[in-house]
């Protein structure tokens, strides 16, 4: 093969066969992989002519087999490079990268082409989801001190809300997406033995209070702001805190991590900050981490410096750069939106369960066929291998059409 691009975020190669070979790597590469798989099929569908056509993909290796657009241009003018990116947007598709290096030239044809479409939108919301949305949800949450820690810091919430209000849900239950919305969460908390119950009545607080406000009032999908929403939500958690550690003597230095999810109908929105995480089992399989760890090891892993056995051993595993209070000034938490659909699932859970339990031992726990609660069945795992920490876990499921009604709270 000969080899195009070697990037930190892509491998691009052309076969002998001429078809072009693409490998995602680096930072948020699940989440690059599956928006270019999307739109490339999406066009697909449209019957795009100047876009490569999706001929393999591989979910597992993030990587992808397309047919060959041609070479890259060197000179293009302007006004001919904004007529070719228009002229895709009429196949209902905006690239947000529209650059030179995007533009090839195919001989064949004599045709300018558009390719790497890892940063684009589709601009019909319906397009969005390649299954039907998921119409209802079933959550189970557990959490638990350890063997060691005579406390429990961490904390779970779950919550649903509509325009009016919000309201707190059990460790189990099922319901419908039909007219509200479901909020989901894990946190660990840090400086003192009410960190977490601190940071789990501020979140709760602060969702009752600001979500309803937001409820479906846009289209859904990455332009209906709610980054902007989960920013403001995560800030004031933030100032909250630190007003608390302020003012407190025994609160000084409190913290939490926070790994959230909403859904909505057709969509999974997330905010996260810390070293908790938020992982995406797709109905076709394979575990895929969409949170970032907020410390030195965790950059190290996202670069591909260090592996996962590598992360668990590094002397600054539990140095957190970001985390809500604990006396940073500054934060950036990470947001993102997904399509979701039956059989999307979703699993936040806190440190604890990661220190006991590699990735591929979360994806067998969680492919089990067990009835058992999927929550149950991870901490009873992680409880066998003498988890140390706090563990929690929350797993979330999109399900098709009316669940059969939301279980009490309190189960």
């Amino acid at each position: 093969m000969h080899e195009i691009k070697d990037t930190q975020r892509a491998q691009v190669r052309i076969g002998f066969d001429g078809r072009v070979y693409k490998t995602f790597r680096g930072r948020e590469a699940y989440v690059r992989f599956e928006n270019e798989v999307r739109v490339l099929r999406y066009l697909q569908d449209r019957g795009c002519p100047f876009v490569p056509k999706l001929l393999e993909v591989n979910e597992a290796e993030l990587s992808l087999v397309t047919t060959n657009c041609g070479t890259r241009v060197d000179h293009l003018g302007a006004d001919r490079m904004k007529e070719l990116f228009a002229e895709l947007e009429t196949f209902g598709v905006r690239h947000d990268d529209q650059d030179m290096r995007n533009v090839t030239y195919r001989r064949s044809d004599g045709r300018f082409c558009i390719i790497d479409f890892e940063f684009a939108t589709l601009l019909d919301p319906a397009a969005h989801a390649d299954r039907p949305e998921a119409l209802s949800v079933r959550w189970s949450g557990l959490s638990h001190r350890g063997h060691v820690r005579p406390n429990n810091e961490d904390t779970f919430l779950a919550l649903e809300f509509d325009g009016k209000e919000a309201h707190y849900l059990g460790k189990l239950g099922e319901g419908s997406l039909a007219k509200t919305d479901f909020v989901f969460s894990v946190s660990d908390g840090m400086g003192g033995a009410k960190a977490g119950e601190f940071a789990s009545r501020i979140t709760r607080d602060k969702i009752t209070h600001l979500l309803p406000k937001s409820f479906r009032t846009a289209a859904p999908g990455p332009s209906s702001g709610y980054d902007r929403i989960l920013d403001e939500l995560l800030h004031e958690i933030h100032d909250d805190l630190l007003k608390l550690g302020e003012s407190y003597e025994e609160c000084h230095g409190m913290g939490t991590t926070l790994s959230l999810v909403w859904l909505t109908p057709g969509w999974m929105y997330f905010g996260h900050i810390g070293d908790s995480r938020i992982y995406h089992l797709p109905p076709a399989g394979g575990l895929h981490q969409l949170s970032h760890d907020h410390g030195h090891a965790g950059w190290l892993r996202r670069s591909g410096k260090i592996n996962e056995r590598e992360a668990r051993t590094h002397p600054m595993r539990n140095a957190l750069h970001q985390a809500l209070g604990a006396g940073h000034q500054i934060i950036h938490p990470q947001f993102g939106a997904y399509p979701c659909g039956p059989g999307d699932r979703y699993l936040l859970c806190s440190d604890g369960l990661i220190d006991c339990l590699w990735d591929q031992h979360l994806d067998e726990i969680l492919h089990d066929p067990d009835p058992a609660p999927p929550a149950q069945r991870l901490l009873k795992a992680a409880l066998e291998r003498a988890a140390r920490d706090n563990i929690t876990a929350l797993v979330v499921e999109g399900l098709p059409g009316d669940g059969p009604g939301q279980t009490p709270a309190g189960q």
